[in-house]
């Protein structure tokens, strides 16, 4: 039997690997508080990032960011004050919102699109 790889564990990786190409030093992953999960926290310099990954197979219909609503905007937001109180030497730290878009197809390398301070 074939094992069958979901995309978001896939997609976290490739923005993982594309993150530290860039310079980005990786603290934290699938960090979870309350209805929130961030999936990648990282350094970036002195700023830390909250990173939303989306990955599809395909941009036929929309683009993997537009999955970033209103709603995870607000559990993700919740998600990175606790993370800030759980770790008193990020207090002073500047912070940012990435959102890491990926497609995926099936014989193309990934294309991946970095949408720094995306709210």
């Amino acid at each position: 039997m074939e094992k069958v790889v979901s995309l978001g564990p896939l997609g976290e990786n490739h923005a993982c690997d594309f993150l530290k190409k860039k310079g980005c030093k990786i603290l934290e992953r699938n960090f979870r508080a309350g209805h929130g999960e961030i999936d990648i926290i990282a350094r970036l310099g002195k700023i830390v990032l909250f990173v939303e990954v989306k990955t599809r197979a395909s941009s036929d219909f929309a683009q993997p960011w537009e999955a970033v609503g209103y709603r995870k905007r607000k559990h993700l937001k919740t998600a990175a004050k606790f993370y800030v109180q759980q770790q008193p030497s990020h207090r002073d730290q500047e912070y940012r919102f990435d959102v890491l878009s990926i497609t995926m197809k099936d014989t193309s390398p990934a294309e991946i699109e970095w949408i720094q301070n995306a709210f």
